[in-house]
């Protein structure tokens, strides 16, 4: 017997996984039929996945939270089994910025701390405040950029303003003058160098190396009560997200994306992403970033809870949340890698041994204790140095 489900997401790179599982028959092998619901924003998928008129969804890890938690619309108990990947974001700035910034393009891009300073000083010497987009107030979009711009002494609200916009229209409402930047997921980075509107100025991947991005979100209710069906979609998405992962299949999975029914966009324009090889502007200039995507390697899928737990630090940098011992234990419920580890079990994709680890400690490959196969977790630093341990929110948040 087949089981359908329904799973909204939006046109992205790292809706990767979700296509695949579909197109190269994954989710059939485990007798699943998924109808995939392409849609224009995030604040649609929320709200399909909370009133019940689909059964799972891609979304933003802070999302996920900030749902659970009462923070976007209507409160609902969710719950990440999954991640989609790793990083996959840039910063696109327009050229009435980036023509005002010092330094060399391609070193700047690699290196966040230096472009955010350049930005700090482009923008104080300009004396107007540039509105930046940003996907979702409860992005890991927004959050990168407030982290980061934060380094160079920049305070939204008062050096820079937000604006929410569906990620699909960012190119244009940068062309227009609408936005001055923003930060989104690929390709529309690179849609905006190829359309010659803006230039690549900072990397998700060089600001939070292996950051939490996108989910795999179902309500808790429905994953209670279907456990046997849930077990099944993630495998089906870890056979999926392994088969992205391979540099052979690049060019057939940009070939799949380009499609209208998922990000349809050109596959020139989809292969940066997949290869890391990121163009940053008209004029030519290129960076290698090999970690800009990872689909399934490094335990790329495993929902650790700290990274949930660094969301909701965030929070409470912000003032979005109040610090509270029931909204922390919240926030880090809604990463669920025991049901990830019953879904895996006796598979050939390593399991990690521990729920959470300490954020931004790793600075090379690090082999570490797993419940099946051989693990290697990649490097996860944050630019700024900064370690994350969720046993020590209070004194982390001190030291900003």
């Amino acid at each position: 017997m087949t089981t359908r489900l329904a799973i909204a997401f939006l046109p992205l790179v790292d809706c990767a996984v979700l296509a695949v599982a579909r197109e190269k028959g994954f989710a059939a092998g485990q007798g699943l039929e998924l109808s995939l619901v392409r849609d224009t924003s995030w604040a649609t998928v929320r709200d399909r996945l909370v009133y019940g008129q689909i059964q799972a969804a891609q979304m933003l890890a802070p999302l996920a939270v900030g749902v659970t938690l009462g923070l976007s619309q209507h409160r609902a108990a969710l719950v990440a089994p999954f991640k989609l990947g790793l990083n996959g974001n840039v910063v696109t700035l327009s050229h009435v910025l980036t023509d005002q910034l010092s330094g060399d393009r391609v070193r700047r891009a690699l290196d966040p701390a230096a472009a955010a300073i350049a930005l700090a000083d482009a923008i104080r010497k300009d004396g107007r405040s540039p509105i930046l987009g940003v996907v979702h107030r409860f992005s890991s979009h927004a959050l990168m950029l407030r982290y980061w711009l934060a380094s160079a002494g920049l305070e939204p609200g008062r050096d820079f303003g937000l604006r929410v916009l569906p990620p699909s229209v960012m190119v244009d409402a940068l062309g227009s003058g609408e936005i001055q930047g923003f930060c989104a997921g690929e390709p529309w980075g690179t849609i905006a160098v190829d359309a010659g509107v803006g230039e690549v100025v900072a990397i998700g991947a060089r600001i939070w190396e292996r950051g939490v991005d996108k989910l795999l979100t179902l309500r808790s209710d429905w994953a209670e009560a279907n456990p046997e069906t849930v077990d099944r979609l993630v495998r089906a998405l870890d056979a999926a997200a392994a088969w992205c992962d391979d540099p052979a299949n690049r060019v057939e999975l940009a070939e799949i994306l380009a499609r209208d029914a998922y990000v349809g966009t050109p596959a020139e324009s989809i292969l940066p992403a997949l290869s890391g090889r990121m163009r940053l502007d008209r004029t030519g200039d290129e960076v290698d970033v090999p970690d800009f995507l990872i689909f399934h390697r490094e335990a790329a899928n495993f929902p650790w809870r700290s990274q949930a737990l660094w969301i909701y630090s965030q929070f409470l940098r912000w003032g979005f949340v109040e610090a509270d011992p029931e909204t922390e234990a919240a926030a880090a419920a809604v990463f669920r890698p025991d049901i990830y580890r019953r879904a895996l079990k006796g598979s050939r994709t390593p399991l990690p041994g521990a729920s959470a680890k300490v954020e931004g400690a790793l600075t090379a490959p690090l082999a570490v204790g797993s419940v099946s196969g051989r693990l290697t977790l990649g490097p996860d630093r944050f630019f700024d140095g900064r370690i994350f341990d969720p046993d020590g929110i209070e004194s982390y948040l001190a030291s900003f």
